[in-house]
């Protein structure tokens, strides 16, 4: 099965709500693709408490999707996630291109880039919200493409 991994700086709230819903409706839909996620810096996340940002265990629940239990703790990139995967998606161009660069030469030109900004700059809702209007979006292409690949 083809392997999709989202990335974000503390793999804590936007890469871990990505995969969990690329999971949910990929296999809702029946799309032969399964999601992972990993962090680019887990060490600027000092304040993450717990395994997994509250903001996206809500949001997931709110939507209906189960957590596993018990729930994995935020994971750093290596090359090897890279090379596994048939697709990368980092969630910030502007955040994310730098840190693929420094740790992982060769690599940001292979990163498809979304633009959904952090806590900083973004409130949760609207960060989701963006995220899920994206991930809809990429599990219709999979979709379409499955139905003419048949």
């Amino acid at each position: 099965m083809p392997q999709i991994l989202f990335l974000c700086t503390g793999n804590y709230y936007r890469s871990r709500f990505a995969e969990e819903l690329f999971n949910h409706l990929a296999s809702e839909r029946g799309i032969g693709w399964q999601a992972d996620s990993r962090g680019l810096a887990l060490h600027l996340g000092i304040l993450n408490v717990g395994p997994i940002s509250p903001a996206t265990a809500i949001a997931l629940a709110k939507m209906g999707i189960p957590l596993s239990n018990p729930i994995r703790s935020p994971r750093d990139l290596c090359e090897n996630d890279l090379h596994s995967s048939a697709r990368i998606i980092a969630l910030k161009e502007a955040e994310h291109r730098p840190m693929i660069a420094a740790r992982f030469p060769g690599w940001p030109d292979r990163v498809e880039y979304w633009h959904v900004d952090d806590l900083d700059q973004l409130s949760a809702s609207q960060a989701l919200a963006q995220i899920e209007q994206h991930i809809r979006e990429l599990i219709d292409r999979f979709a379409s493409l499955e139905q003419f690949s048949d």
